[in-house]
């Protein structure tokens, strides 16, 4: 889960991390407002989205006055931006903050996210902040800081203050960017976070220190424990389908074939995606109802998958063992029922009951005439790529 830009702030302002006042504006007057309310020479306008780019695509803007600032605001909120990380299509932007200007005298970088190479999370600093740390890393991989932290012990204080001396900290500032570090890895952890970052960490001319962007990302398997995180979430932000899948505790990844796929596990789902490939066609989604399917769950699969106007044909890859195959093939003739197979839908079962789902499946056949059975996944995969073939 994402939340935007403000909310963050807020995270680690609670947490004494030092940020610069921002007023959040859903309307252009509101932007207006908040300017004169600041009674600054300059303030900038940015957009709150959950994507990066937002300055070259033009969802940044300095002002100079309450007429600039309504103009700004108008401009992001009637437009979707659009950068690279958000597609052709862009995102809606629907919140705004507006915050004084900062005479800035440098910028740094530091974030924390979860190593997977090394089992462990991982603080990442560099004294080259303000830009796109993947790029800093390509060229000058020497400027890039990466201290692991220890699961229990997290960052030791003798760490945040190495870490500051090598970012170019001296004296006084060395002790503030020590606490700033060490309030980005508490806020980390007490979130269970899967990203925190800070870009730009910046020290002003006057020498101030402010976190004047930050950005969570948060694991959604311990949402349950925060649900004062969970009700941040910008569904506007999400596509359609990846929320109504959320809802249904469904795993789901809108790809660009034509062959939507249902399968229980995320293994199963990479398999059955790779063997639609092999036989010359592709993937329409990744979908993942999880170990125990139900009518229900089944139902809202195929609604989704059925919602996306690419899809030509649909693999349901179950492996019976939690649920039972017999009671798995019941579920998908309901759902035939209720949502009507208009694509060929080819069905591999296999597990426990696996003779009596296909004896299920068979009587279904006059009723669902869209619907093939398959003995095994590679019949499967050649039957359904052959299906979509013809109906192209």
């Amino acid at each position: 889960m994402k939340i935007h830009e403000y909310q963050a702030r807020k995270i680690l302002s609670d947490l004494g991390v030092p940020v610069p006042p921002a007023e959040v504006v859903r309307t252009p007057e509101e932007a207006a407002a908040a300017f004169s309310k600041f009674n600054s020479p300059m303030c900038v306008v940015k957009a709150q989205v959950y994507a990066g780019g937002r300055g070259k695509a033009g969802f940044v803007k300095l002002v100079k006055s309450p007429g600039e600032a309504m103009q700004a605001a108008h401009f992001m909120l009637t437009n979707r931006m659009t950068s690279y990380q958000t597609g052709p299509e862009g995102v809606p932007v629907s919140v705004l903050i507006v915050a004084p200007g900062v005479e800035i005298a440098k910028e740094y970088y530091l974030a924390i996210t979860v190593d997977r190479a090394r089992k462990t999370s991982t603080l990442i600093a560099s004294a080259e902040g303000g830009v796109e740390i993947e790029e800093v890393a390509k060229h000058s991989p020497e400027k890039v800081f990466k201290i692991p932290l220890h699961p229990a012990l997290g960052l030791q204080p003798f760490q945040a203050t190495e870490l500051a001396y090598k970012l170019g900290f001296t004296g006084k500032q060395t002790r503030e960017a020590s606490k700033i570090i060490t309030g980005l890895v508490k806020a980390f952890f007490q979130t269970d976070a899967s990203l925190a970052e800070i870009n730009p960490l910046v020290v002003t001319k006057d020498g101030q220190m402010l976190a004047l962007d930050a950005k969570f990302n948060f694991d959604d398997n311990a949402l349950f424990r925060h649900p004062d995180i969970a009700a941040m979430a910008d569904e506007s932000q999400e596509k359609e389908l990846d929320v109504r899948a959320h809802k249904a505790s469904l795993n789901y990844i809108a790809l660009d074939g034509t062959i939507g796929c249902l399968v229980n596990g995320a293994g199963l789902a990479m398999a059955t995606m790779d063997i639609i490939k092999l036989h010359g066609a592709e993937p329409a989604n990744f979908l993942d109802v999880g170990g125990g399917v139900t009518a229900e769950g089944a139902i809202e699969a195929f609604k989704i998958i059925l919602s996306d106007e690419k899809v030509k044909g649909i693999l349901v890859n179950i492996f019976g063992g939690i649920a039972k195959c017999d009671l798995i093939a019941e579920a998908l003739v309901k759902a035939g029922r209720e949502v009507g197979f208009k694509v060929p839908v080819v069905v591999r079962l296999e597990g426990t009951n696996v003779d009596k789902a296909r004896e299920i499946l068979q009587a279904a056949k006059a009723e669902l005439p869209t619907l093939i059975p398959a003995t095994d996944l590679t019949d499967a995969a050649k039957k359904v790529v052959a299906a979509v073939g013809k109906a192209a």
